[in-house]
């Protein structure tokens, strides 16, 4: 009986290649034997499922027949599929019916998720700490850091070759960037892929060297950095720069993470997009009103009208006097307290007596 390669590899009927193609290399990473696998039977079987349905013309035959028919008929001695020629997939691939990138399936199991199509190199990310008054974090400031870290050579500008000279191909990679290397297993030799290290992925080598980075095209110096900080942003958030982190030869640099941390502010707090304040309040200005000058982050005098109060404790809110967000200004919100007096004087002991029998 032909097995169920659908039920192998775990996937619906109507699995799209890319999802045939994942289940694959989930099962393959678990089975592997290179990858701590016992079950070698296990790992043929999905492999022989896996060159089947990965093939869109194997695929119909399988789905119309039961069975695939390699090299326009059936196989010799009336295998069908119970008869998959392992050996002459192990032997290179092509003569057993099984056609399918193996650098590609394999790359996470042996380049720790990298498959061997090349890709672009992309330089190391780099996170700092930044502290900054409470002022600069609502209103937003501009700082300039001072950094240690890779960067492209401005003298050779990240070729690597002395200014005036040419490069010439990478004899190790004959100018592809990339190196195989091939490891055995039991299934025959894989092929992996990497950049190649002479020419670092490149293709190119300088005849000479630039004196500054040593032909590296990129190397450790220190770097001043501009780092915006929009107004409104709060304690312990990121900023992102593209491309200020490392740099890296033949690639694209990092990032530069920042994170902000907010020293806090005498008298002002955050509450979301507003800011808040207490203020201590007399109590007979509790009780008639008053006008009190409050000096706000900007540096200049507010004059708050405070309407008699009706409780010991009470919030004030003055519109538009928050923090910067989205356009607009949060509010400013006062929380009024009354500061009962510690000692009286016999005047002010006589006079509030007065109000006692009055009934206040």
């Amino acid at each position: 009986m032909a097995k169920d390669y659908y039920n192998v590899l775990g996937v619906d009927k109507k699995a799209s290649k890319d999802d045939i193609k994942k289940a694959f290399r989930k099962l393959a990473h678990k089975y592997h034997p290179d990858k701590g696998g016992t079950d070698e039977s296990k790992f043929k079987e999905i492999t022989e499922a896996y060159s089947v349905l990965s093939d869109d013309k194997k695929r119909r035959e399988y789905d119309t027949y039961g069975q695939s028919f390699p090299g326009g008929g059936s196989q010799s001695g009336g295998q069908g599929f119970g008869g998959f020629d392992f050996n002459g997939f192990q032997q290179g691939f092509g003569n057993g019916g099984v056609e399918f990138d193996f650098g590609d399936i394999f790359g996470d199991i042996f380049n720790g998720g990298r498959g061997a199509q090349s890709r672009t190199p992309r330089g190391r990310d780099i996170s700092i700490d930044l502290e900054i008054p409470f002022k600069d974090a609502v209103f937003g400031t501009t700082r300039t850091v001072l950094l240690a870290k890779v960067s492209t050579c401005t003298l050779c500008k990240g070729t690597g070759a002395k200014s005036g000279t040419e490069l010439e191909t990478c004899k190790t990679c004959n100018g592809s960037g990339r190196v195989h290397e091939t490891r055995n297993s039991i299934l025959g030799q894989f092929t992996s892929v990497r950049a190649c290290s002479n020419c670092e992925g490149t293709g190119k080598i300088p005849k000479e060297k630039c004196t500054e980075c040593k032909g590296h095209g990129v190397h450790r110096k220190e770097e001043e950095i501009k780092i915006s900080i929009p107004s409104g942003i709060d304690n312990g958030e990121m900023i992102r720069l593209p491309q200020q982190g490392e740099a890296i030869k033949g690639g694209i640099s990092g990032d530069l993470y920042v994170k902000i941390h907010v020293k806090p502010h005498t008298i002002f707090r955050r509450d979301g997009s507003n800011l808040v304040m207490n203020l201590s309040v007399k109590l007979t200005d509790s009780v008639l009103g008053t006008t009190i000058p409050i000096e706000t982050l900007e540096g200049k005098n507010l004059e708050v009208k405070i309407p008699p109060m009706k409780r010991a404790e009470e919030l004030l809110r003055v519109a538009e006097k928050g923090i910067p967000v989205d356009g607009g200004r949060g509010d400013l919100i006062i929380r009024l307290e009354v500061a009962l007096p510690h000692k009286l004087s016999s005047k002010a002991k006589k006079a509030i007596e007065e109000l006692r029998s009055e009934g206040l």
